[in-house]
């Protein structure tokens, strides 16, 4: 086994391992957390792709994590890490963004817009009172 894939089980492994230390079962913290129980097994096997994306799956995992006595915010660090793909890491505070996404949205061609049609709703609205006091 490949050590990305080892270390991938990892994290499935411990949060089963931290279950069954607590003698919690799946259906006490699907009852706890309103979490399916297949969503759950989907996360003690490392299948996150069965999970929803992005804050859902970190929702998830900190739900999880409070049920076992974990820490959920290490926890979800733990899991970014171990779990890097963008569906999972998109709009989270614990991953640095790229250096590419650091610099300045440009808005410009949304306001070009909005003005444009500004000006020709007053043009419109002017040439209508025009024509109409003739």
């Amino acid at each position: 086994m490949a050590v990305a894939e080892a270390s991938r089980s990892d994290f499935g492994t411990r949060m089963k391992r931290s279950r069954e230390g607590r003698g919690v079962s799946l259906r006490q913290i699907a009852e706890a957390t309103k979490i399916s129980v297949v969503a759950l097994e989907a996360l003690e096997r490392n299948e996150i792709s069965r999970l929803p994306g992005g804050i859902f799956s970190r929702s998830f995992v900190r739900s999880y994590a409070l049920e076992v006595g974990l820490d959920p915010e290490q926890t979800v660090r733990d899991f970014l890490v171990h779990f890097p793909e963008d569906s999972v890491t998109a709009g989270s505070p614990h991953v640095r963004r790229n250096d590419l996404d650091d610099r300045p949205r440009r808005r410009g061609g949304a306001t070009v817009v909005l003005v444009l049609l500004v000006i020709s709703a007053l043009l419109g609205a002017a040439a209508y009172f025009a024509l109409s006091l003739r």
